[in-house]
């Protein structure tokens, strides 16, 4: 009998009988003398497509010196067709898959007794040589082998066909999402994508290492949760008997190594904000913050640019990529900036002179009739903020620097020499997300604490997301800071715009999800 994809038409089976059945084969051969979770280590000698390559030198060899070698992968059984006394079978390890063929008469009566009792996801090992087959396919002749793991459930992989695409297996993205290990195996294109985010964490770092900054840890568990705006989870130190926050930014801890004579510092780390969920933001987040002393905005501007492109690169192959069927070459230097005023000037058709109070906004607002409930609105920057969002975001596809913040949503970033009421500060926007915040970041003690009480009357007034009054931070400060440049990059937004995920989940590995109700 010829079976393919599927074991015993196993997949007529209910989920329960299947993982019974399973069972069943494992005791038969523990029953045997053998114990396939008993084994520690298997020796690889190749990978699955270093093997299949046809390029590779062991293809260069004639038939008869290929017999002498003696190859040894070891992955996951993914397919399996099985006739009389020859089995062909799929093994797929991390680097891909190779084909294996198995003979009866090659192989000792355990060993094929072993392949007839194999489900679809057991890992086993193989010993054997290589050879092509009359479908000119690279392929495993196996001499050995050897369960290695028997897996219990039926993994949804799904069947390839001739075009390489999956049909069933693993689609639900809820699932996806929970049982990620299933998605890794079932869905190359979400393993692909998982993968270019862990790179592009690593081509980061390596950038940073090579411009001479130092990596460094800061704490998690802090007294105040400051150097940004959110609120945090709260989380009760037993041994202390004090309730302490998780951090929400990287901030205000590396400026103090700044203080402390470190003049070019960075830290990439998970932080937390008790928020909601969407398909831009999730609760706890992978963030990267760097501080430069010595530097200014600009100075942050060119590093960016630089950066982005380098990890593009590494990632992509190239400086660019596509969205929405538009061509975004980050290697297009030096890139667009635009003052937040003159972005919502442009797109919202409301001009600089109408937003110089609430008042004025308000009205402006309404004349243009704004597409969002403007009367929620209570402070003239989170006004010009919101216009910014609602209508100068969705257009920005190249990439942009959009400049000069309001002060009062910026309280850590010094005022614009000729505009007092303008941060000098940056967000870069890249098909249409927000991928980075830079500050020339504020060092005068006095005018942070005159910041940080403003804030503080912000929060007596109902805004919990306003930064804490933080002390110790001042404290510090007042030690002397030297002028800096600052910046931080959500890296999951980063990666969602590289790998062209349309949600953030797509890039988490394990995204927060509401825990199943117990039955």
């Amino acid at each position: 009998m010829e079976i393919e994809h599927g074991i015993d038409n196993e997949g007529l089976l209910s989920g329960g009988e299947q993982r019974a059945l399973r069972v069943e084969k494992l005791e038969k051969t523990r029953s045997a003398g053998y114990d396939p979770f008993s084994v520690e280590k298997y020796h690889r000698t190749h990978m699955a497509e270093t093997l299949a390559n046809k390029d590779a030198e062991h293809w260069g060899l004639d038939e008869a010196e290929r017999k002498t070698l003696v190859f040894s992968i070891a992955g996951r059984v993914t397919s399996y067709r099985s006739k009389g006394k020859v089995i062909f079978f799929d093994l797929s390890d991390e680097s891909g898959r190779v084909q294996v063929y198995a003979r009866k008469d090659d192989l000792s009566d355990e060993n094929f007794g072993q392949l007839m009792d194999v489900d679809l996801g057991d890992y086993m090992g193989i010993e054997g040589f290589p050879f092509i087959t009359r479908t000119g396919e690279p392929t495993l002749h196996a001499l050995s082998v050897k369960l290695l793991a028997k897996a219990l459930r039926p993994v949804p992989t799904g069947k390839i066909d001739s075009e390489g695409h999956i049909h069933g297996g693993l689609s639900d993205r809820e699932q996806r999402y929970r049982q990620r290990y299933l998605d890794l195996l079932a869905n190359p294109d979400s393993k692909e994508q998982l993968i270019k985010r862990c790179r592009i964490v690593s081509s980061m770092r390596r950038f940073l290492d090579s411009k001479g900054f130092l990596e460094v840890e800061t704490p998690v568990l802090q007294v105040e949760a400051g150097g940004a705006a959110a609120r945090p989870f709260l989380t009760h130190h037993n041994a202390l008997n004090y309730d302490f926050k998780l951090r929400i930014s990287l901030e205000l801890y590396l400026k103090k190594l700044i203080i402390g004579g470190l003049e070019k510092v960075y830290e990439i780390g998970r932080v937390f904000r008790n928020e909601g969920i969407s398909t831009r933001h999730n609760p706890e987040f992978t963030l990267m913050e760097l501080y430069q002393a010595y530097a200014n905005l600009e100075d942050i501007m060119e590093l960016v640019e630089e950066m982005y492109e380098a990890i593009c690169v590494d990632v992509n192959g190239n400086s660019h990529f596509e969205y929405k069927g538009q061509l975004i070459d980050l290697s297009n230097r030096p890139w667009k900036r635009l003052p937040m005023l003159d972005g919502i000037s442009e797109y919202a058709g409301i001009k600089p002179e109408e937003l110089t109070s609430l008042e004025d906004g308000l009205r402006a607002c309404e004349r243009v009739q704004v597409s969002f409930d403007y009367s929620k609105e209570t402070s003239l920057g989170g006004l010009i903020e919101k216009l910014h969002e609602v209508y100068t975001q969705p257009n920005l596809i190249q990439p942009t620097f959009i400049t000069d913040f309001p002060v009062e949503t910026s309280p850590l970033a010094k005022r614009h020499p000729g505009n007092p009421q303008i941060a000098r500060r940056f967000e870069i926007y890249i098909a249409t997300q927000e991928l980075g915040n830079a500050f020339s970041e504020l060092n005068d003690p006095i005018e942070q604490r005159a910041r940080f009480e403003n804030q503080l009357l912000q929060r007596e007034a109902g805004d919990d997301e306003a930064h804490p009054m933080d002390e110790e931070f001042i404290e510090a400060m007042e030690y002397g800071m030297p002028p800096t440049g600052g910046l931080g990059i959500g890296i999951d937004r980063l990666a969602m715009t590289l790998t062209e995920a349309a949600s953030i989940r797509d890039v988490i590995l394990f995204p927060l999800m509401r825990p199943h109700k117990s039955n």
